[in-house]
């Protein structure tokens, strides 16, 4: 956030001139406005007549002391924070007002880069929860697409879907479990102009092959047994419209070789059948595996590859998507909250830090999974991070000579989770957020890398 776009309005109280013109002049000279007060009823008058996004209070003055001042703060103005300046002889009494409410302290003598560190931690909480506690909805401003969002990563992703949606053209959506493939294919579906037109989403993982290409392509009466009338495919069913094949990946050589007539001839012929019926359709893949090195290694054709290969969106993981995470907690808190008809919870500045902090290994499925789970398990009205899982409350710590790369984070992370449900893979799959094919995958590649 660069100087000039500062909006925060920042009081400062305390008994002494010095001290008010030098942290007026650094927060200045930083482009936040700045208003002071050489006591505590001077501060309570500026509060009842302006809107103060952070007060920075002394501990000891005159009268009515700064930690007065904390729970006065507290009780009464709830989108403030608080910082609280302190001599080394009262650190105790600081941080008995932290607990009392103050975002943190300072003591004295501070450098002016301890200051203004401490002022943007402060204003950052409180961000935070203003984005996760606001009492309005979340509205269309964070959303594109319908989907929610608004961080750097995710605006690279809606640059394509407009493109898709005006195209023609297969679209490959890449990106891990649970990060969103089928809701950026739906986007580009229903802003394109066959958006009055069937969408028709396949789980090619999740049907067996043998009755994936029945599914697909239709079958005529008497082509196998059981088949007792003929059906149409999902090819046929989306004849207009869009089709959208999730987990392309699993798809058999035998059928990656018919979807690639598909393709290149716009037409499908239904077991059974000896000729072929035209269609209509824009084709959407989606997959969370590398398909060049499934191609590299002889597992998926790279003739189909290339045709799926158009146009390609890759949708971040939860991890990279910055402060989205904030406005999905409140997403999902709101709409679960609706769903069992109680009020949305507030969510503690310790329990957004710990969600936003987590690494995230089944993304945005993961994640409202859990806050789903608290919504319904939490009798009062407030989350805090002793409501949440475990494995979220006690997040790996290293230091700048431990550095682990993401995957080697996501290996610890379900090792974890398995040893917590005693290898139940099931329960495991479930606390992660992704099916268990996927976790088996996950498993079996960090065994093979260790």
């Amino acid at each position: 956030m660069d100087k000039a776009s500062k909006k925060e309005n920042i009081l400062v109280v305390d008994d002494s001139q010095d001290t008010i013109e030098i942290i007026q002049r650094n927060l200045s000279a930083e482009g936040y406005p700045v208003s002071s007060a050489f006591c505590v009823s001077d501060a309570l008058e500026i509060l009842d007549t302006k809107v103060i996004d952070l007060v920075i209070t002394d501990y000891r003055m005159p009268g009515t002391s700064g930690f007065e001042l904390v729970r006065h703060v507290r009780d009464n103005c709830r989108n403030t924070g608080i910082i609280m300046v302190t001599g080394y002889a009262t650190i105790n009494g600081a941080v008995e007002a932290i607990k009392n409410g103050a975002e943190g302290y300072l003591a004295k003598p501070f450098t002016d880069e301890e200051l203004i560190l401490s002022v943007e931690k402060a204003l950052q909480k409180l961000r935070h929860s203003k984005i996760v506690n606001h009492d309005t909805d979340t509205g269309s401003r964070n959303e594109q697409f319908g989907i929610i969002g608004e961080s750097r990563a995710m605006q690279d992703v809606y640059k394509p879907i407009r493109k898709s949606a005006g195209s023609i053209a297969t679209v490959l959506v890449t990106g891990e479990s649970g990060t969103g493939k089928e809701l950026v294919a739906r986007a580009i579906h229903y802003h394109s102009a066959r958006a009055s037109k069937a969408f028709v989403p396949v789980n090619c993982g999740g049907i067996p092959d043998g009755l994936l290409e029945s599914e697909l392509f239709g079958h005529v009466k008497g082509s196998f047994t059981g088949a007792t009338g003929s059906r149409a495919g999902f090819f046929q069913t989306a004849d207009g419209g869009t089709i959208f094949l999730d987990e392309i990946s699993e798809l058999s050589m035998h059928l990656q070789v018919k979807l690639l007539r598909v393709l290149q001839d716009k037409e499908v012929r239904m077991i059974g059948s000896n000729r072929s019926i035209k269609v209509d359709i824009k084709i959407i893949a989606a997959t969370n595996r590398d398909l060049q090195a499934l191609v590299k290694s002889g597992k998926f054709r790279e003739d189909l590859f290339f045709r799926l290969n158009v146009l390609t969106i890759s949708v971040p993981a939860l991890r990279d998507r910055g402060d989205d995470i904030l406005l999905l907690i409140k997403h999902f808190a709101q709409k679960s909250s609706r769903e069992m008809e109680k009020p949305a919870p507030v969510f503690s500045d310790n329990a957004l830090q710990a969600l936003k902090s987590y690494s995230w290994p089944g993304n945005v499925r993961e994640l409202e999974n859990i806050i789903t789970r608290l919504i319904v398990m939490t009798d009062s009205d407030r989350i805090e991070s002793s409501d949440l899982p475990s494995l979220m409350r006690f997040s790996p710590c290293v230091n700048a000579s431990e550095w682990c790369s993401l995957a080697e984070l996501e290996t610890e992370h379900i090792r974890r989770v398995l040893e917590g449900v005693q290898g139940n893979k099931s329960k495991a799959a479930q606390i992660l957020g992704i099916d268990r094919k996927t976790l088996r995958e996950k498993i079996k590649r960090n065994q093979n890398n260790d």
